[in-house]
């Protein structure tokens, strides 16, 4: 097997299996002890992280940061890739803000450089515009990995100037709008909550014990969070301007539905305690929008029209 087409093998290879001897490799690879000894420097000198321990139980390891084996990519899904990070550069705070700029730099110094003067070009002509926010948000790779992992965490939140203890079980996080916010099962409350990442001030690991949330993410949390709960059922007719104000709602992806001519409905259970909230998000819809449908919604939608007549005829 020639010497470059073995280093690669073997890269997989011990990416795959993170800890490993040199007698387990020579034998897969069917080269001496010395050879692989030889294949392993050069492995390290080339950015794989390998970490050697002596002993009777001793061996090879890969560090937590594994460096993956090359991939092969056309023009064209090379521009993709740097531009969607490019993107990024907007956002005040990231989960993975270093490890970014350190993939994009590879990206741009390793290309040809006939495709980094097209870059070059393209980034006078092509933006992904995000609001810029002064608000930071540090915390983000804390809750991402809550998240995946299943962890509560303590966290300090702010709402209106006032700061308190939560214990919550994060179940993603976005960014709308140049802010980012977790969804998160909020064991003060029981339930599902949203919130903003910047207004959360200190995190640290809960000793309570997490709930099973695995099968609830970002794109099903509105349907699953209101199953066993009391809920009125929303039924609302909707322009193609609603349709289009409606799309840009991340949490109303499961509710609206969409014709052809590009109007649409949004149809679907809403909780109880969140009827104030939709009668406020219906109403800023305005003449886009006519509900039909639960009384209830109606009546909150009624009632703070009421409150706003209120305010402004004084």
């Amino acid at each position: 097997m020639p010497k470059s087409k073995r280093l690669l093998e073997m890269m997989m290879t011990v990416n795959r299996k993170r800890k490993f001897t040199v007698s387990e490799l020579a034998n897969e690879f069917g080269v001496s002890g010395r050879t692989i000894l030889r294949d392993l420097q050069e492995l390290s000198e080339l950015g794989v992280p390998l970490y050697s321990e002596v002993g009777p139980h001793g061996g090879y390891h890969v560090l937590k940061e594994r460096i993956l084996p090359p991939i092969a990519f056309s023009e064209e899904e090379a521009v993709a890739i740097f531009f969607a990070i490019h993107a990024l550069r907007h956002h005040t705070s990231l989960p993975f803000e270093t490890e970014s700029s350190s993939a994009l730099n590879k990206f741009y110094q390793f290309m040809p450089p006939d495709i980094r003067d097209r870059i070059d070009q393209m980034k006078r002509r092509v933006d992904f515009v995000t609001p810029k926010r002064q608000a930071s948000s540090p915390h983000l790779s804390t809750l991402l990995d809550a998240a995946i992992q299943q962890k509560v965490l303590s966290i300090t939140y702010e709402t209106r100037g006032q700061q308190s203890t939560r214990e919550i079980q994060p179940i993603g996080i976005y960014t709308k709008n140049g802010l980012w916010y977790s969804p998160a099962y909020c064991y003060q409350h029981q339930d599902i909550r949203v919130f903003r990442c910047d207004r959360i001030h200190d995190v640290v690991p809960s000793a309570l014990t997490p709930l099973d949330l695995r099968d609830i993410h970002l794109e099903n949390r509105q349907v699953k969070t209101v199953e066993d709960q009391d809920t009125v059922h929303l039924f609302a007719e909707l322009t193609i301007e609603g349709v289009q104000a409606c799309e840009a709602e991340l949490w109303l992806a499961s509710m609206l539905h969409v014709r052809q001519d590009g109007s649409g409905w949004l149809e679907g259970n809403v909780s109880r305690s969140d009827i104030l909230f939709f009668a406020k998000f219906l109403i800023g819809l305005g003449k886009e929008v006519s509900v039909q449908h639960s009384p209830e919604i109606i009546d909150g939608i009624k009632a703070y029209l009421a409150e706003l007549m209120n305010i402004y005829s004084q």
